[in-house]
C-alpha cells in the first residue's frame, strides 16, 4: 500500500470515543461506571411488552418503511401537539422521520445541509458527534463556548460569530454536558438571529423531558423558526431504552425530505419492532413524565450533595443526566489524567469534559458524572469519592 493514511484526513484526531474509552474502563476494574448516560434500570414494563408484541405479532421484523412506521410518526405528531402546542401542526407523513438513534438524526442533517467550507455555530462543549458528523460533511464548526459556573450562552459573541459562511447553528437544550436550560429570552435572541442571517437550525432536544430548573420550548415553536428548524429528539432519555436507538427528526416537509435524503444511505432503516413499543411510550400519562422529572431532579441532589461534601466544586444542572464538576479543590488541572487514575483511586469511572472543547484548557479541569443510576448506586460512589480527600 502507498504511505497515504487510511483514515480520511476529515476525521483526524477523532479516534476512539471518550464513552467507549471510559465504560471499557470501567468493566476492566469493576468500578461504578458514572461515565456514559444511560440508565442501569429499565423503562415501563408496558412498553417492554410492546415491543414483545410486536416481534410475536410479526411488525417489524422485516424492514419498516423508511420514514418509519406510520404508528410512531403521528405519535411523534401528537406528543409535539399535547406538550408543545406546536404552531404549526406536524405532517406525520411528511414532516417526521424516525432515525435510528437522535445520532444518525444529527449525521443525516449535517451531510444533508452542508457544503465543504461551510461552518457551523455549535455551543462548546460539544456532543462529540457533533465534531465528527460536522467534519465528514466537510464543513467547520465554530465554538460559542459556555463557561463556569452558569455556562450561558453569551449572545453579543454569537452574533460576532455569524460571518457570511454560517450555514447552520446546531444547538442542544437541555445542553450535554453542562445541563444548561436555554431561557425565554436566550431562546428569542438565538431565533431573532436565525431569521436576520437567514440560518438553518438544528436543535438536540433529546433531554426534552428532563429539566428541573427553568422549562423547554422548541425554538421551531417561536416566529419565522418553523420553515428553517429541524428539531431532534429520541426515546432513549425519556423512557430508558438507550439500546433501542429510536430517534426522529421533525420539521417543514422541505427540510424533513433533505434529511430523508442523507439518511436512507446510512442505516436506511432501524428498530422495527422498537418503533411500534416508542409510539406506545409516547402516549403514556402525564403521570410518566413527571415522575421521570422528579426522580431524576432527586438523584441529582443525591449525587450532587455527595459531590460537594467529597470536595469537588460542583455545577448543579438544570436539566440532563449529568453533574458537571470541577477537581481545581483537589489541586488537580487535568481532568483526563484525573478520570484515568479515578477508577483505580477510588473504584468510580468519569468523563473528563475537556474531550468535548476545541480548546481543552477552556475545559481542562471540568469532570462530569452521570446520575441515570439507582439511589444505592449514587450512594456507594459518593461515599468512595470521598476518600478523594484523604
Amino acid at each position: 500500500m502507498s504511505g497515504r493514511p487510511l483514515l480520511n484526513r476529515r476525521l483526524d484526531g477523532l479516534g476512539t470515543t471518550i464513552f467507549a474509552e471510559m465504560s471499557a474502563l470501567a468493566t476492566a476494574t469493576g468500578a461504578i461506571n458514572l461515565g456514559q448516560g444511560f440508565p442501569d434500570t429499565d423503562g415501563p414494563e408496558s412498553v417492554r411488552e410492546a415491543a414483545v408484541r410486536a416481534l410475536r405479532d410479526g411488525r417489524g421484523n422485516q424492514y419498516p418503511p423508511g420514514p418509519g412506521v406510520p404508528e410512531l410518526r403521528a405519535a411523534i405528531a401528537g406528543h409535539q401537539r399535547r406538550f408543545y402546542g406546536q404552531v404549526h401542526e406536524l405532517d406525520p407523513d411528511t414532516d417526521v422521520l424516525v432515525t435510528a438513534g437522535a445520532t444518525e438524526a444529527i449525521a443525516a442533517s449535517m451531510l444533508a445541509f452542508l457544503e465543504p467550507g461551510d461552518e457551523v455555530i455549535a455551543f462548546e462543549p460539544f456532543y462529540d458527534s457533533y465534531a465528527a458528523c460536522v467534519a465528514m460533511a466537510g464543513a467547520k464548526r465554530v465554538p460559542l463556548t459556555l463557561r463556569a459556573p452558569s455556562f450561558r450562552p453569551d449572545l453579543d459573541r454569537l452574533r460576532d460569530l455569524i460571518t457570511p459562511r454560517t450555514r447552520l447553528l446546531l444547538l442542544n437544550s437541555p445542553h450535554n454536558p453542562t445541563g444548561m436550560v436555554l431561557t425565554a429570552e436566550e431562546r428569542t435572541a438565538i431565533a431573532a438571529l436565525a431569521v436576520e442571517h437567514d440560518l438553518l437550525v438544528v436543535t438536540d432536544e433529546v433531554y426534552e423531558h428532563v429539566v428541573f430548573d427553568g422549562d423547554h420550548v422548541p425554538l421551531a415553536t417561536l416566529p419565522g423558526m418553523r420553515e428553517r428548524t429541524v428539531a431532534i429528539s429520541s426515546a432513549g432519555k425519556t423512557f430508558s431504552f438507550t439500546g433501542w436507538k429510536v430517534g426522529w427528526a421533525m420539521g417543514d416537509a422541505r427540510l424533513v425530505a433533505a434529511v430523508r435524503t442523507a439518511k436512507q444511505f446510512l442505516t436506511y432503516v432501524s428498530s422495527g419492532p422498537f418503533q411500534y413499543a416508542v409510539a406506545e411510550a409516547l402516549r403514556l400519562p402525564d403521570a410518566y413524565f413527571a415522575t421521570l422529572t422528579a426522580d431524576l431532579r432527586r438523584r441529582r441532589d443525591l449525587l450532587a450533595d455527595g459531590l460537594g461534601a467529597a470536595g469537588f466544586q460542583v455545577y448543579r444542572p438544570a436539566g440532563t443526566y449529568f453533574v458537571t464538576t470541577d477537581i481545581a479543590p483537589f489541586g488537580e488541572r487535568d481532568a483526563y489524567a484525573f478520570c484515568r487514575a479515578l477508577p483505580e483511586r477510588c473504584g468510580v469511572v468519569a468523563v473528563p469534559n475537556s474531550v468535548f472543547y476545541d480548546d481543552p484548557e477552556a475545559g481542562r479541569s471540568q469532570v462530569r458524572f452521570a446520575f441515570c443510576k439507582r439511589d444505592d448506586v449514587l450512594k456507594e460512589a459518593a461515599d468512595r469519592l470521598r476518600t478523594l480527600g484523604g
